[in-house]
């Protein structure tokens, strides 16, 4: 069998030399200057390369793969099997297979495994039609194969699927290592990983569900190992999958946690911020627009140009009710970025109100409506809708950062922004400061009364 390999790396070495060993004749070319492999011809071109080949490997960068494809199509047989093993998305490999049109047999390869380990039998899936054929053409050199037919990209879509576990582990278990060097902890920390990654799909699960069930727990845990991997080794060291893995566990933190919003509702801002060491309390520029009731409930975040409310119509799409629009308008005071309009459509979404670092309009109306708002000032000007806007993302919001999904509170007094991840301890904090304020109110009362009492007799 004539085979051509496209890229002379440390995988094109590999096959190279492999199909060699097996008495097949192989033309190999790479754009870099490359030494001499035995029983492997190198081309000066990729045309020259795979001229008459039966079988093409392409193993170049991803940026590369469809210009060498074009290369391919001028000069390769019509028939030849080629496969694509570079690590690229879906989206390149469809591109690659128009590119080399219906004459050559295109198919999708991934490598799936350590190269070093397995070598020339490390693991390969193969999409497409001419998956079958393109296996047993590696099974020349006792390639393990797994043709999975389907369409091109199906095999690049799982090789990039494992990427994120497989990456992230190395990734973790680089930061992992780094963090026992940062203590001088190496080999512990060493035995802690090897003994973690053995118990295979036991501990996938063992991992997996303890997650999400012990998440509000570990979260709060990571936060100090942070801070211990930060008091050793200086602010200066970065932590990323340290601070990743706390991402991930706050997530499910919010995700697993109950609806506090009516409870919380319950509680006055003040005694919120009281109970919160006074903090996440919007600036009190931003007031309601109308004596509405209190509302309390979890935070869509908006962040949109200055007068320009083009987000907060695409944001109604995606609501789910019981949520506060939480929009970060600039500050802008000079053109209203809602008004009744918009309002009747929130509450058709389930909406419950909005606090918005920007103006307002139609306040009658909105009160007519019963849609509580808070806002910095009211304006008559309409607002542009031409965007830019970012939905879901972190906004300032009256001086106070606030996350999508956090819950927000507000009343009479102002606004509060509670992190979801610390929600039931804000909420158990505030009870405790208005059953205290409640106690010393009575108390007081009884002074008075008894006071009073003293001065008739």
């Amino acid at each position: 069998m004539r085979v051509a390999i496209l890229g002379l790396g440390e995988a094109g070495k590999m096959y190279a030399a492999a199909f060699a060993e097996k008495g097949h004749e192989v033309q190999g070319f790479d754009v870099r200057e490359v030494e001499p492999l035995a029983g492997v011809t190198i081309a000066e071109s990729v045309g020259s390369a795979v001229a008459d080949a039966e079988l093409i490997i392409s193993l170049v960068a991803a940026r590369a793969a469809v210009i060498v494809a074009e290369e391919t199509r001028a000069s390769a047989s019509p028939g030849a099997v080629y496969i694509d093993l570079n690590s690229a998305a879906p989206s390149r490999k469809q591109e690659v297979a128009g590119v080399l049109g219906p004459e050559i047999k295109m198919v999708d390869g991934a490598v799936i495994g350590s190269v070093m380990r397995y070598g020339a039998k490390v693991h390969l899936l193969l999409a497409g039609a001419h998956a079958d054929e393109a296996a047993r053409a590696m099974q020349a050199i006792d390639a393990d194969t797994e043709a999975i037919g389907g369409e091109i990209g199906d095999a690049s879509q799982r090789k990039l699927l494992r990427s994120v576990f497989m990456k992230g582990l190395g990734a973790l278990v680089t930061e992992s290592m780094r963090a026992g060097e940062e203590t001088g902890e190496v080999g512990w920390m060493r035995k802690q990983i090897a003994d973690a990654v053995v118990d295979g799909e036991a501990a996938l699960d063992r991992l997996y569900e303890g997650t999400k069930i012990h998440a509000t727990r570990r979260s709060f845990e990571l936060k100090d190992s942070l801070a211990q991997l930060q008091e050793h080794a200086g602010a200066s060291v970065n932590w990323p999958v340290t601070r990743g893995a706390l991402d991930v566990h706050s997530y499910w933190s919010r995700e697993g946690q109950s609806d506090l919003s009516a409870e919380l509702a319950k509680v006055p801002t003040a005694a919120i911020g009281d109970g919160g060491d006074r903090l996440g309390l919007v600036d009190s520029a931003i007031k309601q627009t109308w004596p509405s009731r209190p509302i309390a409930g979890k935070a869509f975040t908006i962040h949109t140009r200055e007068g320009d409310n083009q987000a907060l119509h695409r944001a109604l799409k995606e609501v789910v009710p019981g949520d506060i629009l939480v929009v970060s308008g600039g500050g802008f005071t000079e053109r209203a970025l809602m008004g009744e309009l918009i309002a009747q459509r929130a509450q058709n979404a389930g909406i419950i109100g909005m606090i918005i670092d920007g103006a307002v309009r139609d306040v009658d109306e909105l009160a007519k409506l019963d849609f509580p708002v808070w806002a910095r000032a009211v304006s008559p000007a309409g607002p542009y809708k031409t965007g830019p806007g970012r939905l879901g993302v972190d906004v300032s919001i009256g001086g106070v950062v606030c996350r999508h999904r956090d819950y927000v509170v507000a009343d009479a007094d102002g606004v509060v922004v509670v992190p979801a991840e610390s929600a039931e301890q804000v909420l158990s904090s505030g009870q405790a400061v208005v059953k205290d304020e409640a106690e010393r109110r009575t108390k007081i009362q009884r002074e008075i009364a008894k006071k009073t009492a003293d001065q008739v007799t």
